[in-house]
């Protein structure tokens, strides 16, 4: 099957996002990456029925801990995990309708581009200085991190705009462009950052990841090949053969087309 078919077959709650939910270790090291203390206020937006707001109430006793999450019935669930904890609380409501001014630190991952957008405006607008923002896999919209553990990103007020996408693959990875090896390598981090498989489906999750973050950069132009490099070709291979996932519908440029490119940039730089 194609990726779109493959991506139909799986529960909308998973497409979505709503059922994704970070383990406590994953959440431990987020806080510790976002050097949280007992000075902030901390703030998950989109917290579903995790645990992030009891750890960092009770373990990183946090001034104030609240998750807004639009969800009731996971809302409901959020609660029950901190009903007893009196520097936390639940707030059942869009994250672009809730006060965010006091908050510190802020956890805040999401793929909808409205939703980021919107939220980046406030982002400026709402947080004083020396707040920050904790995403995860890349920074929020154009803006360039303060401090980097893949796939962890912090973004300190006042913000930081990168001029394009290349400054800011820079900032993020070190390098004005990803090529094959720099894919596999983020997977991985990816993987153990968030304790994201289990052991037995490793290496075909990593395979799944890495071909999705080099396929991303390659249709954004910022791969660092100028052709498709045989290890892709070869993985692509293994996921249509071995798992009947057939990832070429993502590729939306040729190679000529890339070479041409790559030499119009040179003549102009």
């Amino acid at each position: 099957m194609d990726i779109k078919e493959f991506v139909s077959s799986l529960p909308e709650s998973v497409v979505k996002g709503d059922s994704v939910a970070l383990s406590d270790g994953a959440v431990r090291r987020i806080f510790k990456f976002a050097e949280l203390s007992e000075q902030d206020v901390f703030y998950h937006l989109g917290c579903g029925d995790g645990n992030a707001i009891a750890l960092a109430a009770r373990e990183f006793k946090v001034k104030k801990s609240v998750g807004v999450e639009i969800d009731n019935d996971l809302a409901a669930k959020a609660y029950d995990r901190i009903a007893s904890t009196a520097n936390a609380k639940i707030i059942n409501a869009d994250i672009r309708q809730v006060d965010i001014s006091e908050a510190t630190v802020i956890l805040f991952w999401f793929a909808d581009s409205r939703i980021v957008s919107r939220m980046v405006s406030r982002f400026k607008s709402e947080l004083q200085d020396g707040a920050r923002v904790i995403t995860i896999w890349s920074p929020p919209g154009m803006m360039l991190p303060s401090k980097v553990d893949f796939p962890f990103f912090m973004c300190r007020k006042p913000f930081k705009n990168a001029r394009s996408i290349r400054d800011q693959i820079k900032a993020a990875y070190g390098n004005r462009c990803i090529d094959f090896t720099a894919a596999w390598i983020l997977a991985e981090k990816y993987i153990d950052a968030l304790e994201a498989a289990p052991g037995q489906y490793r290496r075909f999750v990593n395979i799944l990841q890495s071909m999705v973050i080099w396929i991303n950069a390659w249709n954004m132009k910022v791969a660092c090949e100028d052709e498709i490099p045989p290890p892709v070709e070869s993985y692509l291979g293994i996921l249509r053969t071995f798992f009947n996932i057939d990832l070429s519908g993502m590729i939306l440029r040729s190679g000529k087309a890339t070479r041409q490119q790559g030499k119009e940039e040179k003549k102009c730089c």
